[in-house]
């Protein structure tokens, strides 16, 4: 081992095998290390000369390590000094001591612990035979504890040894003195001849004394003394400049051969000398074909992006480049010169080396680009054994293969962070943008009319789930919804949404950071890609903050769009639209609800708004129970509250949007009355289901909007989807109530229409109109009559009143009663049972509500048949020909027939109309015509028997013909009748009444046998007999055919 490290110091010319500082005299190298040889060519020929050790074309060596290159004529040239040393040291191992005390010097040092096997210099000073040898070091070293005595015997014998050498050297010299002294002279006289042929004889005898006088002899050269010019041959022979030193005698035909043998043989020698270059060349090729191939499959490889097999010649070409630098480095060890063809393997590799290298470099920055291009949607992509390797799985693992510097994980990570973040910003600003410019030229639009908006809200009774989504609203605020709701979804979707690629990115980051993903990665060559495979705790922390980052800035956005106002900058409107050919217009205020929330459609009813915002919460609630689920979220964290408060300020939102336009079109819902009788129900019109309908729809999307039900199937959503606060509840509670006011209202409204003229052909506020204004074509086999309350025609007396039908009036208390008995009470249940609360002081005021407006619209009917009674009767009884001319009446007045007339008229018109209302208004009007006869009979003083007689008849015929509506306060009123009649008269006539009641009985059977034709309406409807009790047959039987013991006093 020491052996080998001292061949390393002489080799290196070091003196240390760790120095610590580079030696100064390194610093300083030799002017010919940056001098190009001059490369001459030959006479006659444009050839340059290659100067023998030398390349033909040499690059100057500017490295300052250059020094320790192994050079064996220009080491020497440069430094004869070590060159010595160093022979010195290969020939003298070891030597004895010139004081004769041992005959190892080495082993003396040794002993004395002096590092001569690590310090070639030192070692070299301290041996005699080294021309670096020093004597005083040597003594130092080697005897510096000797005493005097024994330094003086060494001294002794090294004078012995001297001298001994010096004798020898001494004969030596004087035994060959002469024969040098001979060799010298004789060749310094041929020098001189040679160097003075061709010149003067002075000057040849001159220069021949100087030569033998410094020779010690005198030479005579020939032709010494003679007068003649020497010939001009000679002159070209002599060793001089002019004669190019001999040289310029053969040089013309040197230079005349070398001209005809260029012209004879050059064509051939070349063409030879072609061949043989095409055949070094070609069995080059055919030796070499592997290694010349590498670089064009490397390409193809490239080309047709085949990384299996580009990793394949990769490697087979670090196996070519192996090849040759363990040649070299055989070469080297060995100290064995390179072959010819060695030489040609290095070249050919290198040239293929630099090629492929080329190629790689070109590659790896495509790879780099084409890695940070690869930003789609890769959902699932996390991979792990067995799954399918995604593209930008591919491109790190192939940079990983190949071997980078940067850190190809960390780098896709990153590109992949920055675009998220650039597309979720681009995103969320084109799509509020986008909005804004429809919500601006809706709102600019035409605005629905009547017809529409009763359309649509009939729409939620619709059975086809396709067609009632389509229809809640019209096209152009269906397709704002869409826009709004595919919006939200491009940002909040799982599948294919900015938050799916957010939680994509996050398990892929999760999936790095754990190292799940690279034991399917590549660890390169040599394993020189291992060190990718870790990702630091700043780069770790780094992309956890990352992935909260893009957390809220998707939140914000979303949210931004609930709580902001809508977007004022039309510069930045027509900036950022598609349809540069429609700007948007500006929006005016009028004043509508819908204008101060940027994500509701202008002139949108409440059933589009609760079915898309159902859904549009639903992904909000559920988007933020993926991201809270999110691990660098975080339980209990800023950004869980962040995405709670997202959640319940949406939801807020929304409920104010939707109450707004609940509002309004619950005053529409008068508009959902088309006069048309329901196909189940007889009695009503089609506007009470469609209410149902309608306001069951609002209240079931209102129960999805305020409870999110179907955001919270994921574990821990209760964290980020609170319950509704008690004062949105309020809210919804108030306008529930406060739109069956409107709706109750907008019933009366209809009922209460002005009288249209008879000359007016426009539909109404989209009613239908009256038949007698229909036309075949707008006809339906439901349609009623929907003419106007009363018409007053005048006859020829001008006394009477034609009174026609009501039909409004008594549908809207027909679809009153239904409301109070069904309808209102299943619409309060579905509120308790959907918001959990209980209705009571609400169910209460409805009740007293609906109870008023059945008043005011059963007087606002009634009225005008009680006082067309009224004016029948007073007008009857207080005639100057009503008291009967004879003893004894056979007849009731025609008064009575005239009221029961008007009644029948009235009976019709509610049976055909409204059938269960037909009791009601009837007793009712029975109880008004008894009060109006009580108060005529009053206004007359006094009463004969033949009065008293027709009086009696008129009032007992009109209680027994409608005595199937007879009522308490009816009988209440005949008892009364009868009490004022008895107060009219005397006891006379009292008495000789008794005597004819039997007659009166009589007279008034027949009386309604001859009317019964024309009074048959007023006849109880009984069922077939065998269905009727028994009791009941025969109270019906008594009804008919025994009158009421009639008197004073007395009535049925």
């Amino acid at each position: 081992m020491a052996e080998l490290d001292r061949s390393v110091l002489r080799h290196y010319n070091l003196s240390t095998s760790s120095p610590t500082t580079w030696p100064a005299e390194k610093d300083h190298s030799d002017a010919s290390d940056d001098e190009t040889p001059q490369i001459k060519a030959l006479p006659g020929s444009s050839r340059p000369v290659q100067p023998k050790g030398q390349p033909l074309f040499s690059r100057s060596k500017s490295k300052r390590y250059s020094v320790l290159e192994r050079t064996t004529h220009r080491g020497r040239m440069q430094n004869p000094g070590l060159d010595a040393i160093s022979d010195e040291d290969e020939r003298q191992k070891d030597e004895p001591d010139p004081l004769g005390s041992s005959d190892s010097v080495i082993r003396i040092l040794r002993q004395r612990g002096v590092p001569i096997d690590k310090d070639a210099q030192l070692r070299n000073r301290l041996l005699i035979s080294s021309p670096t040898f020093s004597p005083s070091l040597y003594l130092s070293k080697t005897h510096s504890g000797d005493s005097s005595q024994t330094l003086l015997q060494g001294l002794e014998y090294l004078s012995r040894s001297i001298d001994q050498k010096s004798a020898a050297l001494k004969m030596l010299v004087e035994s060959n003195f002469e024969r040098f002294v001979r060799a010298k002279s004789t060749i310094d006289g041929v020098y001189t001849e040679m160097r003075n042929q061709g010149t003067g004889p002075e000057k040849e005898k001159r220069l021949s004394q100087l030569s033998g006088r410094g020779s010690g002899q005198i030479v005579t050269s020939p032709g010494v003394g003679s007068n003649k010019p020497l010939p001009s041959d000679k002159k070209k022979n002599a060793l001089t400049p002019e004669s190019e030193y001999s040289v310029s005698g053969i040089k013309a035909s040197l230079e005349e051969a070398a001209v005809k043998a260029e012209e004879v043989w050059g064509p051939a020698l070349n063409g030879r000398e072609r061949g043989e270059s095409l055949k070094t060349v070609l069995s080059v090729v055919e030796k070499y074909c592997g290694v010349l191939e590498v670089g064009g499959h490397l390409a193809d490889c490239i080309k047709r992006r085949d990384y299996e097999t580009l990793i394949e010649e990769y490697t087979k070409a670090r196996k070519y480049v192996d090849e040759v630098k363990l040649l070299h480095r055989n070469a080297r060890d060995t100290r064995i010169p390179l072959s010819d063809a060695q030489i040609h393997q290095i070249i050919i590799t290198a040239r293929m080396w630099v090629d492929v290298s080329e190629q790689l470099e070109a590659f790896k920055r495509e790879t780099w680009k084409r890695l940070v291009g690869t930003q789609i949607n890769i959902h699932g992509s996390v991979a792990v054994a067995g799954s399918q390797t995604e593209e930008y799985m591919e491109l790190i693992s192939i940079l990983l293969e190949l071997g980078v510097d940067d850190n190809p994980i960390w780098f896709w990570l990153l590109s992949r962070y920055d675009y998220l973040k650039n597309k979720i910003k681009k995103t969320s600003e084109r799509a509020k943008v986008d909005i804004e410019v429809h919500r601006r030229r809706l709102a600019n639009g035409e605005k629905p009319n009547n017809s529409a908006i009763a359309f649509h809200l009939r729409s939620s009774i619709r059975p086809e789930l396709q067609e009632k989504t389509r229809s809640l609203d019209t096209p152009e605020v269906i397709e704002l919804w869409d826009r709004i709701y595919s919006s939200l979804k491009t940002m909040l979707s799982l599948q294919g949404g900015l938050l799916g690629d957010i939680i994509d990115f996050w398990e892929t980051t999760q999936a790095f950071t754990e190292g799940r993903i690279q034991k399917t990665l590549p660890v390169g060559i040599d394993g020189q890609s291992r060190k990718h495979h870790r990702l630091s705790a700043d780069g770790t922390r780094d992309l956890h903050n990352g992935a909260v980052e893009l957390v809220n800035l998707i939140r914000d956005n979303v949210f931004s769009l609930f709580a902001e106002p809508p977007i004022d900058n039309v510069a930045m409107l027509t900036a950022v639209q598609s349809d540069s050919d429609l700007p948007p217009l500006p929006l005016s205020s009028l004043g509508e609800a819908w204008e101060k929330f940027a994500f509701w459609p202008p002139y949108s009813n409440s059933l589009s708004g609760v079915h898309y915002l159902s859904k549009v919460l639903v992904l909000i609630g559920s988007a933020a129970s993926e991201m809270s689920a999110m691990n660098p979220v975080g339980k209990g964290s800023s950004t869980v509250e962040k995405l709670r408060t997202l959640v319940g300020g949406a939801r807020e939102r929304a409920v104010q949007a939707i109450c707004a336009a609940w509002g309004k079109d619950a005053e529409n819902c008068k508009l959902l009355e088309d006069w048309t009788r329901a196909a189940d129900k007889r009695d009503v019109t089609n506007m009470p289901a469609h209410f149902m309908a309608f306001d069951s729809a609002v209240l079931s999307g209102m129960q999805k909007v305020l409870y999110i039900s179907e955001a919270m199937t994921k574990q821990g959503s209760a964290d980020v989807v609170p319950p509704p606060p008690a004062k949105l509840l309020q809210n919804v509670r108030s306008q529930f109530v406060a739109s069956l006011y409107k709706t109750l209202s907008g019933m009366v409204e209809n009922a209460e229409r002005h009288a249209i003229g008879v000359e007016d052909t426009v539909v109404d506020g989209g009613l239908a109109s009256p038949i007698t204004k229909e036309t075949p074509e707008s006809m339906t086999a439901h349609s009623v009559n929907a003419s106007d309350r009363v018409r007053a025609s005048p006859e020829v007396d001008n006394n009477m009143l034609t009174v026609y039908q009501n039909v409004r009036m008594l549908l809207t208390l027909s679809n009153l009663q239904a409301l109070r008995a069904s309808i209102v009470p299943n619409l309060i249940t579905q509120f308790e049972n959907a918001f959990s609360v209980k209705l009571t002081e609400e169910s209460k005021t409805i009740r007293d509500v609906l109870s008023q407006i059945d008043t005011r619209l059963f007087q606002s009917y009634t009225k005008p048949h009680t006082d067309h009674l009224s004016q029948i009767i007073h007008t009857g009884i207080l005639s100057p020909t009503w008291a009967p001319t004879t003893s004894r009446p056979s007849t009731v007045r025609p008064y009575v027939y005239e009221a029961l007339l008007a009644l029948v008229h009235v009976h019709t018109q509610i049976s055909t109309t409204a059938p269960p209302l037909t009791n009601t208004i009837l007793s009712h009007l029975l109880s008004e015509a008894s009060a109006h006869l009580l108060s005529a009979f009053r206004q007359r003083p006094k009463y004969t028997l033949a009065a008293l007689m027709q009086a009696t008849l008129d009032v007992e015929f009109v209680a027994q013909t409608l005595s199937q509506y007879t009522t308490d306060k009816a009988g209440q009123i005949q008892g009364e009748i009868y009490v004022e009649l008895d107060r009219g008269t005397d006891n006379e006539a009292r008495m000789r009444l008794q005597s004819e009641l039997p007659e009166m009985r009589s007279i008034l059977k027949g009386l309604r046998e001859n009317t019964r034709a024309e009074f048959a309406c007023f006849k109880r409807q009984r069922p077939p007999k065998t269905a009727l009790p028994q009791q009941q047959q025969q109270r019906d039987r008594s009804a008919e055919t025994s009158p009421s013991q009639l008197g004073p006093g007395q009535y049925l």
